[in-house]
């Protein structure tokens, strides 16, 4: 059990599978009580049986709606939120000059806009505790120009701004926000991707990166919410 995490409570967004779901098991075993939200009800449900202290609140963080009653479900249960992880995310493929507009703005709302709404949700309430941890999760693509990535990668580019802007801005009020950036990692995350899976993006002959496991991208990412330092990589 981590002394720090023990008695947190923790919402983890895109627990029900991946990084996520490890990410959450993690905390739970180190003491902290999680509040598991994504799309599925049932394997949020499953997940929440395996792990003590922690409660599944389905909620598509696409709708204003459902990131309001996640908080507010969150209050109602436990009184407080120490840490926030944004995990929920999509990947979108395919060279700009055919990329769906509507569908890249629909990746945008979740990656984005979805992360900005639940940290404006966050923020009074943690600045009336003294303080609270925000994580959220980008990616290494944000880092590098990736062919077939661009729609992608802007939406990990403008979530890194945000999130560093934020730790300058909240620093005062004991609120800590830091940037994780998983590289290639062996999730579904291709699968659900829109147009593709994006690891179809390595040129002809170059060499494939190592795949790390979920749960080697959860173990950072608790270490990185324990140390509070602004960013991580895998």
């Amino acid at each position: 059990m981590s002394y720090f995490l023990k008695d947190k409570i923790v919402i983890v967004t895109g627990a029900s599978e991946g990084i996520g779901l490890e990410v959450a098991r993690l905390l739970a075993a180190g003491g902290a009580k999680v509040v598991l939200a994504a799309r599925s009800a049932e394997k949020l449900k499953k997940a929440a049986a395996e792990l003590a202290g922690s409660v599944a609140l389905p909620a598509d963080l696409r709708k204003p709606e459902d990131i309001k009653s996640l908080i507010a479900g969150t209050m109602q249960r436990f009184g407080r939120i120490d840490i926030l992880v944004n995990n929920a995310g999509q990947g979108i493929y395919g060279p700009l000059e055919k990329i769906d507009l509507a569908a890249y703005r629909r990746v945008m709302d979740l990656n984005v806009f979805s992360v900005a709404d639940l940290i404006q949700q966050v923020i009074p309430i943690m600045r009336k505790q003294g303080g609270g941890r925000i994580i959220n999760v980008s990616s290494m693509v944000s880092k590098n120009c990736y062919p077939n990535l661009s729609a992608y990668a802007s939406t990990k580019y403008a979530l890194n701004a945000l999130s560093l802007t934020a730790r300058k801005e909240l620093a005062g009020d004991g609120i800590v926000v830091s940037v994780m950036h998983p590289k290639m990692t062996a999730t579904r995350f291709g699968v659900n991707a829109v147009g593709g899976n994006p690891a179809d993006s390595r040129a002809d002959g170059q060499r494939a990166p190592r795949v790390d496991t979920a749960l080697e991208v959860a173990e950072k990412t608790v270490k990185l919410i324990e140390s509070g330092e602004a960013e991580a990589n895998m």
